[in-house]
């Protein structure tokens, strides 16, 4: 029987998305590009070092790592500190980013020298996304009731980062990553990506399931939507502290090194 104008119509848009859904797909799963180069990026309550578990690890397995120390001020000037990163790297390079840093390997991940992205327990919005509409779509996060302001400068609360963002590490470790944590300025929330790099670059991405800072169902939805090879970690929020070698491990995967 032949189709009708309308149906073959109907019948092209559906082939066309699924192709754009199966490439995003097959992005992942294809034999990653070898990279000696990995960047990484912190998000809201951190600092670089929050890194130092997993570029140990990196590091032992011969590549090379630096930690963007993210000046959580603004969306553009966040972002402008990751690219001068990559600017520096001297050739294939992942770049991963962690909670809100998802923010700027969503925004900076097309930058010629990035090889494949990795998300971790992190934002991964679309293009001119609403990230703070989507996550009301989910269950609200206990964390989020933690956050405390003076002015403008945000920060966690001494309790909830003990119980809804470090839960699973010893109270003695998360104390002291409590007392590093970089304020940031409210002016940081109100940013929208202009790029979504995971549209176009391979991407990895690490669940964690006792997520108590990102709703861990909306993390999945993330991952899916971009067609991410995703791990699930039974961790809370700091997952690359609590468990550095899955993390470093999916590090190692999407740059083409799968030595533990």
């Amino acid at each position: 029987m032949m189709m009708n104008r309308r149906a073959f119509s109907a019948a092209l848009v559906a082939g066309a998305a699924a192709t754009l859904l199966s490439s995003r797909g097959m992005a992942a799963m294809a034999a990653p590009v070898k990279a000696r180069n990995v960047v990484l990026a912190h998000g809201l309550f951190a600092d670089g070092s929050c890194w130092s578990e997993v570029i140990a690890r990196l590091q032992a397995a011969g590549l090379n790592a630096t930690a963007v120390q993210n000046p959580l001020t603004t969306l553009p000037e966040a972002a402008a500190a990751v690219t001068r990163v990559l600017d520096r790297q001297d050739g294939p390079t992942v770049l991963v980013g962690h909670s809100f840093a998802g923010m700027l390997v969503t925004e900076t991940g097309a930058h010629q020298n990035v090889s494949a992205l990795v998300y971790v327990a992190a934002r991964a919005p679309d293009a001119g996304e609403d990230y703070t509409a989507l996550a009301k779509t989910y269950p609200t996060p206990p964390a989020s009731a933690g956050i405390v302001f003076d002015g403008d400068e945000g920060r966690l609360s001494e309790a909830a980062f003990l119980r809804d963002f470090a839960g699973d590490l010893p109270e003695a470790r998360a104390k002291v990553l409590y007392a590093v944590q970089q304020p940031f300025q409210k002016a940081l929330l109100a940013g929208k990506t202009t790029e979504a790099a995971w549209r176009s670059k391979p991407s990895w991405y690490a669940v964690s399931t006792e997520d108590r800072t990102i709703n861990p169902d909306l993390e999945r939805f993330m991952a899916k939507r971009m067609g991410a090879k995703t791990i699930e970690v039974q961790a809370s929020h700091l997952s690359l502290i609590s468990h550095p070698d899955e993390i470093s491990q999916l590090i190692l995967e999407a740059a083409g090194n799968n030595r533990a």
